[in-house]
């Protein structure tokens, strides 16, 4: 099965570290433009802060990520938010770190100590759950052939994105990436494309 982990919902954490605070969030989000947007908005809104760092990991495959450390010392605040996303085997999720100086110097390995921990913390109460590799399938069929289709295509893995019924049907579903060689071969001579 093509299993992926994400986070449930947002999350987030508050961290103290020698005076400095740490308020951390997860977000889910499902693209690089997205997640840079989010970025910003949490810019805007801490804008009296004085660091905020930020991390995402996008795709089922784990493939596309970035960080920024927005000013800290080089790799002390997104590496080991990264890391974290890496330790929790997470994808489709952004973390913020917010930091506010408490006017004592952390040092690189205090750093990277406390992004850490921000991070970790707002990934537990983010919460994590299973989701599956999905892809979809057009079809078009005669309507006499409707009843034979729709009998293939219900199935509780199944879910019909789109179907329209006329003398031509036309259908489109999502569906679970292990399920596409039965289907294939099942629906065949309906498939609209290349998604064979």
């Amino acid at each position: 099965m093509d299993l992926y982990y994400t986070i449930q919902q947002t999350g987030s954490s508050r961290y103290t570290e020698k005076m400095s605070r740490f308020i951390a969030f997860a977000i889910p989000v499902s693209s690089a433009e997205e997640a840079k947007t989010v970025v910003k908005e949490y810019q805007n809104k801490y804008h009296d802060a004085r660091h905020v760092c930020w991390a995402y990991m996008l795709g089922p495959e784990r493939k596309e990520w970035q960080i920024n450390d927005n000013g800290e010392p080089s790799g002390t605040a997104g590496k080991p938010m990264l890391g974290q996303i890496n330790s929790f085997e997470l994808t489709d999720v952004l973390l913020v770190c917010v930091r506010y100086f408490g006017g004592i110097k952390l040092g690189t390995s205090g750093l990277i100590a406390a992004y850490r921990e921000a991070a970790r913390l707002a990934l537990e109460d983010a919460g994590r759950k299973e989701c599956r590799q999905t892809e979809r399938m057009k079809l078009q069929f005669g309507y006499e052939e409707a009843d034979k289709v729709l009998r293939i295509i219900k199935h509780p893995d199944i879910t019909i994105m789109s179907k329209t019924f006329d003398n031509l049907c036309h259908a489109e579903i999502e569906y679970p990436l292990d399920l596409h060689d039965e289907l294939a071969g099942r629906l065949s001579n309906w498939i609209i494309g290349d998604e064979i």
